[in-house]
Order: structure tokens, then C-alpha cells, then sequence
């Protein structure tokens, strides 16, 4: 069982971030595990774009059999977003991929619907980290302390 430190509070600052983070969590969730499982179920539903960079990049990642583990990452953290667990870790863990998915919807392709996205995307993101922020501090140490011990948990 997990405990919550003292210092945190028990709920999100007011209803109406609680609200706005809950609508998010599940339209980004359920946008993922849609986005993921499509092209196992359809293969030929994989957006490829409409400009050359973008299309050669997407069949890039399709040809190398990236697009698949990228797929199967998608499913596993908007199940994990949707349940309302791991938090921390999902959160933090689908920035990369969306650095992926704003590049391609800023720079690849062109068009209103892909900067739309790309918005969205960055939007849903930051929304979610945003409730889990007092975890992600203490990443941000300059010089730690390394421990070496077989015990479970921070040492300090």
C-alpha cells in the first residue's frame, strides 16, 4: 500500500482543475489506446501525412518495426492514464513520444488539423504532469547523493 506524504494536499487545487484533469485524462487516455490499437486491428489506418518528409518519416518508423513498440507503448499508458494509475510514471513517460508527435505535427506536416493536434497534445500533456509536479522535483537535484544500499525507498 502507498502512502501520501503529509505535505501533500488530499485533492487538486479547487474543482475546477480537478475537473479539467480528469476530462483531459480520459480524452488523452482514450485517444491513445484508440491511436494505438487502430493499426493492429486496421494496418492501413495509420495516418502517413501529406507532405513527403512526413510520409517518409512515418514509413520509416513503420519499415524499422519502431511504429509497433511506439503503438504498444501508446496502449499501455493511456490504459494506465484512463485507470488513474502510475500517474507520475505515465505522465512523464508518453513526453517523449509526444516530442515525436509535435515534431511531426509542427514540422513534418502542414495544415490546421495537424497544428490543432499538436496543440492538443502538448495541452493534454501538460495538464497532466501538472497535478504530479511535487513528484518530479526531486529529479531536479543538482549533486545527490548516490545510494548503494540493498534498501528499498530514498534513504536520505
Amino acid at each position: 500500500m502507498t502512502t501520501v506524504p503529509d505535505d501533500l494536499p488530499d485533492e487538486l487545487p479547487g474543482p475546477t482543475m480537478k475537473w479539467i484533469y480528469h476530462l483531459s485524462r480520459i480524452i488523452f487516455g482514450g485517444w491513445w489506446v484508440y491511436s494505438g490499437l487502430m493499426p493492429f486491428l486496421d494496418p492501413g489506418w495509420q495516418p502517413l501525412g501529406q507532405e513527403q518528409a512526413a510520409i517518409d518519416f512515418t514509413l520509416a518508423l513503420i519499415a524499422s518495426g519502431l511504429m509497433a513498440w511506439i503503438k504498444v507503448a501508446e496502449i499501455m499508458f493511456g490504459l494506465l492514464i484512463l485507470a488513474n494509475r502510475m500517474m507520475p510514471l505515465a505522465a512523464a513517460a508518453i513526453v517523449p513520444i509526444n516530442f515525436v508527435i509535435l515534431y511531426w505535427n509542427f514540422v513534418l506536416e502542414v495544415g490546421m488539423v495537424e497544428y490543432t493536434f499538436g496543440a492538443l497534445t502538448l495541452l493534454f500533456n501538460a495538464i497532466l504532469l501538472w497535478p504530479w509536479r511535487r513528484y518530479y522535483w526531486p529529479l531536479l537535484v543538482w549533486n545527490g547523493r548516490p545510494d548503494f544500499s540493498s534498501r528499498a525507498g530514498i534513504q536520505d
